[in-house]
């Protein structure tokens, strides 16, 4: 009687290393263009709240683009964001999107909202 033993090979094949980097490549560049919007989304909230210490709506909107020549914003203006008054406290809320360009026909489309405290 005589025994085989057969060593079992456990682990990724070549190939699925490949499609596995590639994989990680292709999130890292998506991740890579997602990024500044995100900061960029930052520089608009921080803007915002400082608008938001305005007293008339020109005033509100020269406060945001001062703002936003500063931190370098260039998704929105002062004419796109929104003013309101909810009791006596005074509202600068703003909506906008960012579309990135993928491959071909396909385009990633992130759409930022936001308000004032």
């Amino acid at each position: 009687m005589t025994m085989h033993y057969k060593s079992r090979q456990r682990g990724i094949t070549f190939f699925g290393l490949i499609f596995v980097g590639v994989v990680l490549a292709m999130a890292g560049v998506v991740a890579a263009q997602v990024f500044p919007t995100v900061v960029e989304l930052n520089a608009v909230q921080k803007a915002v709240s400082k608008a938001a210490e305005g007293q008339s709506v020109a005033e509100i909107r020269n406060l945001f683009d001062k703002q936003a020549t500063i931190d370098d914003i260039k998704s929105i203006s002062g004419k796109d964001i929104d003013v309101s008054k909810e009791g006596d406290k005074v509202v600068v809320s703003f909506s906008y999107q960012r579309e990135i360009h993928l491959t071909g026909p396909a385009f990633l489309t992130l759409k930022y909202a936001g308000r004032s405290k």
